[in-house]
């Protein structure tokens, strides 16, 4: 460091041998909620004392001055959807000449927690946060520190939320593939319509299965609860799941709607060892979208969500400045 220059937190946590985080937490008193260990924080706060940190922590809160960076948590960059929201985030963001920050945090709470703290240390303007599994823990910490936040794909009831009109996507997907099949017979399972993927507790997949619900409901199609396969997002899970299915079932069901195109990857490997004409049978979709997957050898209806008007939405949101609660649904599109 140049003589005269003062600590920042980033040098403290390099001489801590901490995150800028942990640094952050160790000097506000929120170590105790990052469950850092007591020694830890003492050494933290003896580094900063050395390091003359004390005068900076007291104008940290009167300062003024904007960072330039837009910070951005999802849960990862393989979905295809979350891929395009990054992309999407990243051209807003330049446009307003800010320089993007983008973290892949997983679905993990307290690793996405992390990530938000760690962009706040960072001092970004703003956050977007995708796909948050606890939103409300996420969106005290973005108010404490007075950053600009709002939520898409999986909202929050306490910030600016911006997501898929999943319910109305799976009603109508739903709909779509049991006009495609024969009328299922309640007595022969092998002519029911499934869902399979995503995790029932989280706001997405919840509402892709109400859609389900009721329109296999209004249709007459819903028999049994064994119809619906919440077996998470993995391709690995999605792919032991149709599995045990076609197992139990000794043969393909006549539809399956797939919740994500991390599921349908892992039915596509499954698929991939069974003969073309036992296949042809059956009438596939896919709450997501890939152009590639346009390619596979059976017919494949898809629904795309609006990434681009997603952000374009949660944009609106942050230059509004707006930090009050609000629910914002996109369409989204039947291909």
């Amino acid at each position: 460091m140049k003589s005269g220059q003062k600590s920042t937190i980033y040098d403290i946590a390099r001489k801590a041998g901490a995150s800028p985080s942990a640094v952050s937490a160790a000097l506000s008193d929120k170590w105790k909620q990052r469950r850092l260990k007591q020694e830890t924080v003492e050494r933290i706060r003896q580094i900063a004392r050395d390091e003359g940190y004390s005068a900076n922590l007291q104008a940290r809160g009167l300062r003024k001055a904007e960072s330039g960076l837009a910070g951005m948590v999802l849960p990862d960059h393989e979905n295809r959807f979350f891929a395009e929201l990054s992309q999407q985030f990243a051209r807003e963001a330049h446009a307003r000449g800010l320089c993007p920050a983008i973290v892949h945090a997983g679905r993990e709470a307290d690793a996405q927690l992390r990530s938000v703290e760690s962009l706040i240390a960072y001092s970004v303007d703003l956050l977007m946060i995708a796909g948050a599994t606890e939103p409300l823990e996420l969106a005290y910490a973005c108010r404490k520190a007075r950053v600009r936040h709002v939520f898409v794909d999986h909202p929050c009831i306490e910030a600016p939320s911006v997501v898929t009109d999943n319910t109305a996507g799976a009603t109508k997907l739903t709909q779509t593939l049991l006009n495609d099949m024969e009328a299922p017979s309640a007595s022969d399972p092998t002519t029911w319509l499934y869902f399979l993927g995503g995790e029932q507790h989280l706001p997405a997949s919840a509402e892709r299965i109400l859609g389900f619900r009721q329109e296999t409901k209004a249709s007459q199609a819903l028999f049994d609860p064994e119809q619906i396969l919440a077996c998470g997002y993995e391709s690995e899970k999605a792919e032991k799941a149709l599995a045990a299915l076609h197992a139990r079932l000794g043969q393909l069901p006549a539809g399956l709607f797939v919740n994500s195109i991390g599921c349908l990857e892992g039915v596509l490997r499954f698929l991939s060892r069974l003969p073309e004409g036992e296949i042809s049978k059956s009438t596939f979709g896919c709450f997501d979208y890939d152009p590639f997957a346009t390619l596979s050898r059976f017919p494949l209806r898809m629904v795309r969500q609006r990434a681009d008007l997603m952000v374009g939405e949660a944009f609106r949101q942050l230059d509004a400045g707006a930090f009050e609660p609000n629910l914002i649904r996109v369409p989204t599109q039947l291909i």
